[in-house]
């Protein structure tokens, strides 16, 4: 075979190769796709803050209904306030220790005047008051049943 013609077939075979490597070009990598589409995480402000003093509640009650009708699960973190509607979410956090939890308001209560919140015992596990029985604590409301923020 001439030089001529094997130049030729290599001219044939490296523009037959070009196209398959454009046709079959490796995508963008994924990081930087992704990157373009991640926004900001979302900064929620609390709408009202109280203070006082919390409590617990647990075996004695577990299985019974609550305000919201929905059986008491003293594993669920959910709590119990006396102006909060069912359905209000919370944040809870322990004044002794700093530990904190997002709570689902399910329940009135509770009854001692002195007390703002009763929280489940699942929770008075993660605030880390469980042993004590009542902490002190701040309540961030962030979002009320049935409303928007």
């Amino acid at each position: 075979m001439s030089r001529s013609c094997i130049a030729g077939v290599l001219g044939v075979g490296l523009l037959v190769l070009g196209a398959i490597l454009v046709l079959f070009e490796a995508p963008a990598p994924v990081v930087a796709q992704t990157e373009e589409l991640l926004s900001p995480e979302p900064v929620l402000a609390a709408s009202e803050v109280l203070e006082g003093k919390a409590s617990w509640y647990g075996p004695g009650f577990h299985g019974r209904p609550t305000a919201s009708g929905v059986p008491y699960n003293r594993q669920a973190l959910t709590a119990a306030h006396r102006t909060l509607r069912a359905g209000t979410v919370v944040r809870v956090t322990n004044l002794r220790n700093g530990r904190s939890a997002v709570l689902l308001i399910n329940d009135w209560g509770p009854v001692p005047e002195d007390l703002e919140i009763d929280v489940s015992e699942a929770a008075a596990d993660v605030l880390g008051f469980r042993e004590q029985g009542v902490t002190p604590v701040r309540i961030e409301v962030y979002r009320a049943a049935n409303t928007s923020l």
